[in-house]
């Protein structure tokens, strides 16, 4: 007869939270946009921390020449009643910077695709105990507040992105729009999404959990996020401190929802789907990526490395243009050298003709001296 208490199958959901509180979460996070746009504010605000301190953007037109995204890494651990998260923030800086931005997003995309490639080759080792999981779990792609649509740069870099790992939109600076300025352009960036079929990242709708699927629904439906960055305590007519940006009109709220979309952000990034986003980083981009490799290289293969860096792509543009102008000057020294000595060997030529022209000249007297000779003797 079976026990009232069951065997205890359904106990493993407590055994399996002791094993993820235990050993914690890793989580990776990219914030990819244009400069002055608040990523690191939003970073610092979305973890209640200073990651990141505020970067000085004055300086940032004088790196023109540089032309070169770049990406850093900032690790951080958080606890929140004793369950720990090893965080890490890939930051893009440089990215959109410039007026010839063609290729700025190639740094990005590889970065991602070097972590899957980093994470393949410690699997296939014997030894696997430690191993660096630097995986992209979301990318969250700052939009400038514009009130157009997104630009071509912003087009070509989703969709690079939207391929290798979950692509989040966010409005950046949402206090500069309008309500009826930031709807109609929340409204143009989905249907350019939808045209454009970039893939963005879609919450799981549980068909047996009717709250847990329309919260989904509500945090789908509200991308891309418009978000209000600020780690600053400001005080509201009605006496309160809150997170937000002062202006004269009163009070932005970073966590009042008629503000902006900062909490429907942080529930999809951390409160509720963050589980999500790391399981299906594993099961979906990177499953995707090791099976197209391991269909195309032998096991144990190391990847063929392309260098295509726009900065050095440039440097060798020019190297090769510096090469091909010396290249054209030796020739044409080479051709006015080949011309001077043309011009000395007809000379020398002439001067060889002249001389034998001469030669000939003195044996013509020279014989008609040896006969004039021979005749003078003969009548002797």
């Amino acid at each position: 007869m079976a026990s009232s208490d069951g065997i205890g199958i359904a106990n493993l959901p407590n055994q399996r939270h002791k094993i993820v509180a235990k050993r914690g979460a890793h989580f990776t996070i990219m914030v990819v946009g244009e400069s002055g746009l608040g990523k690191t504010t939003l970073i610092n605000t979305l973890f209640s921390t200073e990651l990141s301190p505020a970067k000085n953007y004055s300086r940032r037109h004088y790196k023109q020449l540089d032309k070169l995204t770049e990406v850093e890494i900032i690790k951080a651990e958080l606890e929140e009643k004793q369950f720990k998260v090893k965080l890490t923030v890939i930051d893009t800086p440089g990215f959109g910077d410039y007026v010839n931005n063609r290729d700025s997003w190639a740094p990005i995309v590889d970065f991602i695709d070097d972590q899957h490639e980093a994470y393949m080759i410690q699997e296939q080792q014997p030894q696997r105990n430690e191993k660096t999981d630097l995986r992209v779990h979301a990318c969250l792609y700052f939009i400038r507040p514009t009130g157009h649509t997104l630009k071509p740069l912003d087009i070509e870099i989703m969709k690079r992105l939207g391929t290798r790992v979950h692509v989040i939109p966010v409005i950046a600076k949402a206090d500069t729009l309008t309500q009826n300025d930031l709807f109609t352009f929340k409204q143009r960036i989905r249907d350019a999404i939808a045209a454009q079929n970039i893939r963005i990242y879609q919450p799981p709708i549980e068909a047996d959990d009717q709250a847990s699927a329309d919260h989904a629904r509500i945090l789908f439906e509200a991308m891309p996020f418009s978000i209000i960055g600020s780690t600053e305590d400001v005080q509201t007519a009605d006496g309160r401190v809150v997170k937000g940006r002062e202006y004269l009109w009163g009070v932005a709220e970073v966590e009042n929802e008629q503000h902006c979309d900062f909490k429907k952000l942080r529930s999809l990034l951390i409160r509720t789907f963050m589980l999500d986003l790391i399981s299906t980083t594993e099961e979906v981009h990177y499953e995707n990526y090791r099976q197209q490799q391991m269909e195309t290289r032998k096991f144990g293969e190391r990847k063929v490395k392309k260098f295509n860096n726009p900065k050095f792509q440039e440097e060798e543009e020019q190297l090769r243009k510096r090469f091909t102008e010396q290249v054209k000057a030796e020739e044409a020294r080479f051709r006015q050298w080949e011309q001077h000595l043309i011009a000395e060997r007809d000379r020398l030529n002439k001067d060889l003709e002249m001389a034998h022209g001469a030669i000939k000249s003195l044996e013509a007297e020279l014989d008609n001296l040896q006969v004039g000779y021979g005749r003078s003797t003969g009548r002797r």
